[in-house]
């Protein structure tokens, strides 16, 4: 299993930018893709960006050319550069791994919160 620390959510205007982490310890060595969701209040989980090891990249079209994911594989760390932020960003990011074996772990989440 693999365990997952993320950090850098806050409060911040629209038009701001952010820069999420994620901190992955344990089984690092099962991780294929590490990635971003988000859930917004009352609304379900959605996919925001993923890295394969290969450094293929994919994201949600809402985000497109406003956030960008990096890895830094040496240190298992995943970041999610966020820019242009709108209220509609605002929810709680969680990061995310999926395994060789097609297992899924999650972080805890950080929360984003946009102001207008």
């Amino acid at each position: 299993q693999v365990q997952l620390v993320e950090s850098g959510g806050a409060l911040v205007q629209a038009g701001g930018s952010l820069r999420l982490s994620c901190a992955a310890s344990g089984s690092v060595c099962t991780i294929n893709t590490m990635g971003w969701y988000r859930q917004a209040p009352g609304k379900q989980r959605e996919f925001v960006a993923h890295m394969t090891n290969g450094a293929s990249t994919n994201y949600a079209e809402s985000v497109k050319g406003r956030l960008g994911i990096s890895r830094d594989y040496d240190k298992n760390t995943a970041w999610l550069q966020m820019n242009s932020l709108r209220p509609e960003d605002t929810a709680v990011y969680y990061c995310n791994v999926e395994t060789w074996l097609h297992d899924n772990d999650w972080g805890q989440g950080t929360q984003v919160t946009v102001t207008s």
